[in-house]
């Protein structure tokens, strides 16, 4: 068989990386980062060297026992965007049948055509407050379906999955011999000292997540991927064609990090709550905007009524100095995401600006 990548790249992170950037940034959507002296680390708990095999045994044994797993069903990888690869290459070839969600976040849609996948869609739809059900899925289905992609809190609009959807949707897959793959990385963000996770509803469930969204660890790279050990075992090896070695010091600082992590959730816990309650105060300001509003998260999803979001974007940008996030980038042109994860003057300010914003347009 033959075939050509459908995608090189990610049109996503080319802006993020190259024009996101404001005075008032509120494209941002996870937590704003730690520096290294907020850890309580010296530097003889580093080394530059350490174990070269698969799995640094402290970190592993660390994700394993947080989230109730056995060690052998631990792969580490460099963040969650690269889990997501690393899983995707290991899951399907060229060619197979993949459901991804609609809206979805775009690098993860970008990796899956990058490895060859046949992408279907199907929709989760602002009318059912981005909603995941069985139901929606399983028209979408096929004989030809080697695995369902989504995430859980939903990017870009925060929603959470319902369990109770999920395990319906990984019996869906089952019956097709298919697999489910769920990027968890902002279900971090419910800050339960046992997370929650789909990979315990059954077999056909991998999914991946890292320590940066919810904590403000982006540096640290530090991402899993929780999967069936003889899967895991294939992925590791596969990672060998990747990434091979990982930094020994990241894995190192990110031991320390995990040790911490009840202190570092509860700070990123506040600020979320703190910040949160002030979108939705603007938002209750607000007209012209519609929105479906999760509880927990660090992202919004506003629909500007009646017109697409670029007019809005742009003299946002160009005349008050603030970002949001295009939803082009999420297939729904009419919206834009909100990061909530930034300091609180950041964020009213950059609030107050994009009420401007919209009223100019008025």
């Amino acid at each position: 068989m033959t075939w050509k990548r459908e995608a090189t790249a990610s049109e996503y992170m080319y802006w993020a990386k190259t024009s996101s950037r404001a005075r008032f940034n509120l494209a941002t959507s996870g937590l704003a980062n730690l520096k290294l002296q907020d850890l309580q680390v010296s530097l003889d708990d580093l080394e530059m060297t350490g174990d070269t095999g698969y799995g640094y045994a402290p970190l592993v044994d660390a994700l394993a026992e947080r989230y109730r797993v056995e060690r052998e069903c631990v792969v580490t990888a460099a963040g969650t965007s690269f889990a997501n690869h690393l899983a995707l290459a290991a899951l399907i070839e060229p060619g197979d049948e993949i459901l991804l969600e609609s809206p979805a976040y775009e690098p993860l849609l970008a990796t899956a055509r990058f490895l060859g996948a046949q992408v279907k869609r199907f929709q989760r739809k602002f009318e059912n407050g981005f909603r995941l059900t069985a139901a929606e899925i399983e028209p979408h289905l096929s004989p030809q379906t080697k695995l369902i992609v989504l995430t859980n809190l939903h990017n870009p609009t925060g929603v959470a999955a319902d369990m109770g959807d999920l395990k319906e949707i990984g019996e869906l897959a089952w019956k097709r011999n298919a697999r489910v793959l769920i990027d968890e990385v902002y279900l971090e963000m419910l800050f339960e000292e046992s997370p929650q996770t789909a990979f315990h509803l059954g077999p056909e469930f991998v999914v991946t997540s890292s320590l940066t969204k919810a904590f403000g660890l982006s540096g640290l790279r530090c991402g899993w991927i929780l999967a069936a050990p003889e899967l895991a075992k294939s992925m590791w090896r596969l990672n060998d064609l990747f990434a091979a070695t990982p930094v020994h010091a990241g894995e190192r600082l990110s031991v320390t990090a995990l040790q911490q992590l009840p202190a570092i959730a509860e700070r990123s816990r506040q600020r979320l709550d703190e910040n949160r309650g002030l979108l939705n105060q603007f938002l209750d300001g607000r007209d012209d905007l519609e929105v479906v509003r999760p509880p927990f998260g660090s992202i919004m999803f506003p629909r500007v009524k009646d017109e697409t979001a670029d007019k809005l974007i742009a003299l946002l940008r160009e005349k008050y100095e603030t970002s949001v996030v295009p939803g082009r980038f999420f297939e729904m042109p009419a919206h834009f995401r909100v990061g909530l994860g930034g300091d609180r003057e950041t964020l009213a300010e950059g609030l107050d600006r994009l009420g401007s914003a919209l009223d100019d347009l008025r």
